[in-house]
């Protein structure tokens, strides 16, 4: 269905207008055209859960290996093997298998007390100071230190490495991502790959390092230096930009929301389903992009092959189809899980770390700050066509 097909239903993911409240375009997309068709980006999109959920479990229909944002895959630039979030099998499983290995969840729960104390240090000195900012004091903070631990960036460097990450994330308001500065920032770990190789240690990349692994050919081997830098920007790039936005809008969200709050203040047991469903809510990416393999037929209208196809998640996870009333707030509510993560081979590798990162830092707000209040007229929201969250979100706390 294009947009003469449904007049007035205009869906654009460069617009600012639309990017600052876009839930209910979505509705008008999920009830009016639930396949959209974009002819100035060339782009066709699907917003229902069913649709999403089904495009994202058909890696061979609409496959990842031209890229997983939009602008990627208009740009047909060629994707450095080991970038996991952009290949198909069989090297996807290759690779997957691998980084498996190394990101284990013995290695995401050893981090846990060490999240928890760097956030005690980062809020304590805020106590009694009348309010602080949940993106400067915490989301730019928490998720850098929690990846430069995992991958063993020394602490003094994190900051500069962080930056240069969301920088080639970041785009001009209104207009699409430079698709070339997103691989720009390749060769930035080139030094501490080379430093680890003489100096091991218990992260990630020295993991790599020594990792030994059947590739697609049946060879016995190791990862090439250029295979390990590519997989380490992987995990950079995936683990801290989304994070920070999820810490953003639990401030934002649970300031909408103060009955939830106190609700959570008072039992801290209820905060995984709160963090699930800030998840579900206001989820950090909204759009997973695919080429499209072959000819699909999607709602009475074939899909030719070779376009590029927008799920959006951001619409799937509020689709009342599958939550009721998907545009009400619920801690308590009861639901399978959102396609905040994505779904099939390509679910994230960082979900488990991201869902404890964002309890733990709910967890340490609500001990010092059960009460809080949004300055609207300070928060800024971020310019990125792949992820949608605050710039700025100082907070009023007595």
């Amino acid at each position: 269905m294009t947009a003469t097909d449904a007049p007035g239903v205009y869906f654009d993911p460069y617009d600012v207008a639309v990017n600052a409240d876009p839930y209910p375009v979505y509705r008008r997309l999920r009830e009016e055209a639930p396949l959209y068709r974009n002819e100035e980006h060339d782009f066709y999109a699907v917003s229902r859960f069913e649709d999403v959920d089904r495009g994202l479990t058909d890696p061979a229909t609409f496959i990842s290996g031209r890229g997983g944002i939009l602008e990627l895959i208009k740009a047909g630039i060629e994707i450095p093997p080991g970038t996991l979030i952009f290949e198909d099998p069989p090297i996807h499983t290759v690779h997957r298998r691998l980084l498996s290995g190394v990101f284990t969840p013995k290695k995401v729960t050893a981090l846990e007390p060490k999240i928890r104390d760097f956030c005690a240090r980062s809020l304590d000195p805020l106590v009694g100071a009348g309010g602080f900012d949940f993106i400067a004091d915490l989301g730019a903070q928490v998720p850098m230190r929690t990846i430069g631990m995992l991958l063993g960036i020394p602490e003094q460097d994190q900051e500069a490495i962080r930056d240069r990450v969301d920088d080639s994330l970041r785009t001009e308001a209104g207009k699409p991502m430079d698709p070339s500065g997103f691989m720009a920032h390749m060769e930035m770990f080139a030094e501490y790959i080379e430093w680890r190789a003489g100096h091991p240690s218990d992260d990630i990349m020295t993991d790599l390092l020594n990792a030994e692994f059947e590739d697609e050919t049946g060879t016995r081997r190791r990862l090439a230096r250029e295979e390990i830098l590519t997989y380490v920007n992987v995990v950079a790039g995936a683990g801290n930009e989304t994070t920070n936005r999820l810490i953003g809008w639990t401030g934002k969200v649970l300031a909408d929301h103060p009955d939830q709050r106190r609700a959570l203040a008072e039992d801290p047991s209820l905060v995984p389903a709160a963090i699930e469903e800030l998840l579900r809510y206001e989820p950090p990416a909204h759009n997973i992009a695919r080429y499209v393999a072959r000819d699909v037929e999607v709602h009475g209208r074939v899909v030719p092959e070779g376009a590029a196809m927008l799920f959006i998640a951001g619409s799937a996870n509020r689709d009342d189809r599958r939550y009721p009333d998907g545009d009400r707030f619920d801690i308590h509510r009861e639901f399978s899980q959102p396609l905040t993560f994505g779904r099939g081979i390509h679910f994230c590798l960082g979900a488990a770390l991201a869902r404890l990162e964002g309890r733990i830092v709910l967890e340490e707000v609500l001990k010092r700050f059960p009460e809080w209040e949004v300055d609207t007229g300070a928060a800024r929201l971020v310019s990125t066509s792949t992820v949608r969250g605050w710039d700025s979100l100082p907070v009023r706390t007595g």
